[in-house]
């Protein structure tokens, strides 16, 4: 299914051009064009889901495939030191734009990107509540 007010359903689709690194009959790979580094993508489906909660199992398991190859890719021709693989769900999470898509963000040494977050601090209680709620679902 795609949804015809969707922009990245039309990116991903040819209808609006785009920077494409990789195409094939479910994904868009394009180049970003607020990219935190050089060589910055997203991973489009070309039908829509609205975030990781929607995509069915098969779709799941094909980004992760796909992510992997192009981000290999991106890694040895850009000459990264490092790359992440950013998905976000929920406005909370900073999602923009809901439709599913995976961002590849090859990183360099001193790029400054900001991905990075401070760790927390837990307990044991806690970490056996959170176990406790996510076993019982």
């Amino acid at each position: 299914m795609k949804d015809s007010s969707c922009i990245f359903c039309k990116i991903a689709n040819g209808e609006i051009p785009s920077t494409t690194l990789y195409e094939d009959e479910d994904f868009r790979v394009i180049l970003d064009l607020g990219p935190a580094t050089r060589g910055h993508a997203l991973l489009l489906p070309k039908e829509h889901y609205k975030d990781l909660f929607d995509l069915d199992d098969e779709t799941a398991a094909k980004v992760l495939i796909r992510a992997k190859r192009i981000a290999g890719r991106m890694r040895t021709a850009l000459g990264a030191d490092g790359l992440n693989l950013v998905q976000n769900n929920g406005e909370a999470a900073g999602q923009t734009v809901f439709h599913f898509h995976m961002h590849l963000i090859p990183r360099y040494q001193e790029d400054h990107a900001g991905i990075l977050w401070k760790p927390g601090s837990t307990t044991a209680e806690e970490m056996e509540e959170v176990k406790r709620l996510v076993d019982s679902q």
